[in-house]
């Protein structure tokens, strides 16, 4: 008789835990993204892992309707004080923390008491949706890029109740690491710190392909290795929460935030992608746009067609239209074209002889997002181009604020992004009613807490939250 999974999975979990008490781990984090995009936790004693593993941890399904402050909304399906579900660790992502000594982590997928998979768990979606390409035979390769902005820790005055029941913030952010955009005066500066952080990374397994200064005070960026889409999801959780361990470390605070201060260049989480079939990079060794191939036309020209909608997803928040402004490369615009950074699409060809390095990216994405959902979501537009055999349209070049160019703008607020999705029934379906409903209510509650409030006062009451 075959042993059941959750009494294979504690089997397992036995001997981590066994290897990690030898290593002085005395605590697992369990994390999840909710629709609201905090990274929210549970943590077990090392010695209660293989009881996780087997029964799953308790945690309420109301937080799928918390927004960013945590307040709470309701939705159709979920909402309220009631009903419980079981947080799973995926042992298999099971990672020592390098800047949090004694610690450990791994995300967990969510189940019904029964052990059925919870409809609204953000991360099964991604997995279902992965699930769906590879029925096609189709393989996704996925990687966010991480921006953030650091700030002296000590510069915090606190935060304050303000109107709506939004936050802000007492006095202006101290950036840490003075000089250039991306220039080497900045990382001397912070030469230990940013040192830090790629060893921590590097202790992780977390296969880093550069670091380097941004263009606003104090912003860093590094990119990691592509992986498959759930992993690559995870793997930005646990970036984010690396980078803010080591710059507690250092004294500095670490911000996500789409921006730390309006009228600046903000951070943005760009997802980059490519499309594989047998070991074959789609992008490349075709006849259409730039050597891409039929389907990797197709594809994406699905997630183009889809991105209106696409943006509720993956610029959630009030914030991120501060940061979707045209002329500062966060893809302001329903286009796309060959390195080009002003389009929402970016193609990039890559070195002629290497195939593997076609990639897309999509710009307009940023912390807010919850980086399962994107995910899932951009597959779901992609596999739809596919089916209905889209095209891309022509490529764009140049700043169309600049040349003029016709091409349409992405939604210029939340409320407009949400009609967009409310009309795409290819969304809808992907996601679930459960999850649909509740994602819609979060993003409907966060339009609400913050419309009366300055672009100061929004942006302020993100800088502690992502």
């Amino acid at each position: 008789m075959d042993t059941p999974p959750h009494e294979a999975a504690a089997s397992a979990a036995r001997q981590e835990a066994a290897r990690l008490t030898a290593k002085d781990i005395h605590g697992i984090a369990l994390t999840w993204v909710d629709n609201a995009g905090i990274t929210r936790m549970k943590a077990v004693p090392t010695a209660r892992l293989a009881h996780a593993a087997q029964w799953g941890v308790g945690m309420s399904p109301v937080f799928d309707v918390y927004l960013s402050d945590d307040s709470a909304v309701t939705s159709r399906h979920i909402g309220g004080p009631d009903g419980d579900l079981r947080l799973f660790p995926d042992l298999d992502r099971l990672t020592v923390l390098a800047a949090q000594p004694g610690w450990a982590w791994a995300p967990a997928d969510r189940h019904e008491q029964d052990g059925t998979p919870y409809a609204a768990c953000q991360r099964l979606f991604a997995r279902r949706m992965t699930d769906r390409a590879a029925q096609a035979g189709l393989e996704l390769r996925m990687g966010y890029e991480t921006e953030w902005v650091v700030t002296h820790a000590a510069g915090r005055a606190g935060e304050q109740a303000a109107g709506n029941g939004s936050r802000t913030e007492e006095g202006a952010p101290r950036y840490a690491g003075p000089g250039p955009a991306y220039g080497m005066t900045r990382v001397v500066a912070l030469s230990d710190y940013v040192r830090d952080v790629l060893q921590a990374l590097a202790a992780q397994g977390i296969d880093v392909l550069q670091i380097h200064p941004e263009y606003s005070p104090g912003q860093f960026e590094v990119s990691t290795a592509a992986a498959g889409p759930v992993t690559a999801a995870d793997h930005t959780v646990l970036v984010r929460e690396t980078i803010r361990a080591v710059s507690a470390h250092h004294g500095l605070h670490a911000t996500f935030a789409p921006l730390v201060e309006p009228g600046t260049v903000g951070n943005g989480a760009h997802l980059h992608l490519s499309l594989w079939r047998d070991g074959a990079n789609l992008f490349r060794g075709g006849d259409g746009p730039f050597g891409m191939t039929g389907p990797g036309e197709a594809f994406l020209a699905g997630i183009l067609h889809e991105l209106p909608a696409l943006l509720a997803i993956t610029a959630p928040h009030p914030a991120g239209y501060l940061r979707l402004t045209p002329s500062r490369w966060a893809g302001a615009f329903q286009c796309w074209g060959p390195e080009n950074r002003e389009a929402a699409l970016r193609f990039i060809p890559g070195p002629a002889r290497d195939a593997g390095s076609a990639n897309a990216e999509i710009k307009c994405v940023d912390a807010t997002a919850n980086p399962y959902l994107t995910a899932g979501a951009v597959i779901a537009a992609g596999l739809n181009g596919i089916e209905r055999k889209h095209t891309l349209p022509d490529p764009v070049s140049g700043d169309p604020a600049v040349t003029g160019a016709d091409v349409p703008r992405l939604p210029t607020s939340l409320p407009e992004a949400l009609d967009r999705l409310r009309g795409s029934e290819l969304l809808r379906d992907a996601l679930g009613e459960p999850l649909y409903e509740a994602f819609l209510a979060v993003r409907e509650g966060e339009h609400a807490r913050t419309q009366h409030d300055s672009p100061e006062a929004v942006v302020s009451g993100l800088r502690h939250r992502y």
